[in-house]
């Protein structure tokens, strides 16, 4: 059976159009809305979501992800409450991906086994651990592929050709690129760059490469989806969702906010018709 990574890749290239891979964290701003927004998501036009874990030391993340993180658990948000979530929103949707992005301590703390075991029955497609890497696949990565979970890896501008096959060993559903050195959210990436490193990557693997970490809006959107498989946006989601905030509390504008924006991010990335001159397995 394809995964369902694996299945909206495909129809996407066979479209020849990026995915839109839409970031929020769990229990933000507290666990009903968190779980509505979640449901909207996939009609407003996100292709993945990438669901965050939230932690109370997240090293990867800038200051608005952190602080998402933050009032998801003062709303009493954990790990089971998360794979929940996703279960209630299999329930209604066995389509679309989801992945969950965080760290490690929170899974260590509840069981690998278990835990795999659970996100797997919950409907949960694949994981983003960042502080998992290669040289500790034992860990995680390995047992989540025996679970039938994919493990997206992270490359970063300073994944040289060296570094690379060990990065792409075990990675499974697509590969993230952090297209600027830093945490989330902290700048605005060199589009050319960009390019230049989607087809380095891609001469190494037939994996859908998706670019994330610095896409704040439309206009960088669409630029990123003119070169790259998927275009991940976070910080500029959960600051949509801060802004609509009433004395930290959910208000009537808090879902809305957030599905405006990834309906303008979705016609951006969906807009930006890729070139059929570059091949991978994908058709892409």
């Amino acid at each position: 059976m394809v995964a369902r990574i694996d299945r909206r890749f495909e129809r996407l290239a066979a479209e020849r159009r990026a995915a839109l891979v839409a970031y929020i964290m769990a229990g933000d701003p507290d666990p009903q809305t968190s779980l509505d927004l979640l449901k909207a998501l996939p009609a407003a036009g996100a292709d993945i979501v990438e669901l965050g874990m939230p932690f109370t030391d997240p090293m990867a993340d800038g200051l608005p992800i952190q602080a998402a993180g933050l009032r998801a658990l003062k709303a009493g948000q954990t790990l089971r409450a998360t794979l929940a979530m996703v279960a209630a929103f299999r329930a209604g949707d066995a389509d679309t991906p989801i992945v969950l992005m965080g760290y490690f301590n929170p899974i260590y703390v509840y069981g690998v086994e278990p835990f795999l075991r659970d996100a797997r029955a919950a409907g949960v497609d694949g994981l983003i651990v960042v502080d998992c890497p290669p040289e500790e696949d034992d860990e995680l990565c390995l047992p989540a592929r025996k679970h039938g979970l994919s493990f997206v890896r992270l490359a970063t501008p300073t994944t040289d050709d060296n570094r690379l096959p060990a990065v792409l060993a075990n990675t499974g559903g697509f590969l993230y690129y952090v297209s600027v050195t830093g945490v989330t959210g902290s700048a605005t990436p060199d589009f050319d760059s960009v390019g230049q490193a989607v087809a380095r990557f891609k001469r190494h693997t037939s994996l859908p490469i998706a670019v994330g970490f610095g896409v704040k809006d439309a206009s960088s959107a669409s630029a990123v989806a003119s070169v790259a498989d998927g275009v991940a946006v976070g910080t500029a989601l959960v600051e949509a969702l801060r802004h609509s905030l009433h004395d930290g509390k959910a208000s009537a504008l808090t879902v809305p906010a957030v599905i405006a924006l990834v309906e303008e991010l979705a016609r951006s990335v969906h807009g930006a018709r890729k070139s059929p001159g570059r091949q991978d397995k994908y058709g892409q």
